[in-house]
């Protein structure tokens, strides 16, 4: 499984999702109210495990965690 389809499982299981057809790669998660701040950090916890990385408090920005395929870039990068 892909690393957005594996993030869209997290999310789609973890938090409130009315409809699940809205999470397409560019949507922003916190636009439709998908994830809050304590959201973040749960993200952010999953990705360090599921993973193998390190996220840095100043990475913790929209630019990195706010759509799937945002993580997905993220999260290549991280993984080098």
């Amino acid at each position: 499984m892909d690393i957005k389809e594996t993030v869209r499982q997290f999310i789609t299981k973890n938090f409130y999702v009315p409809d699940p057809s809205v999470l397409t790669d560019d949507v922003s998660f916190l636009d439709k109210g998908i994830i809050d701040s304590t959201s973040v950090l749960e993200l952010t916890t999953f990705l360090e495990q599921e993973f193998g990385i390190q996220i840095a408090d100043d990475e913790l920005v929209p630019e990195n965690l706010d759509s799937l395929a945002n993580v997905k870039a993220f999260v290549q990068r991280k993984k080098g």
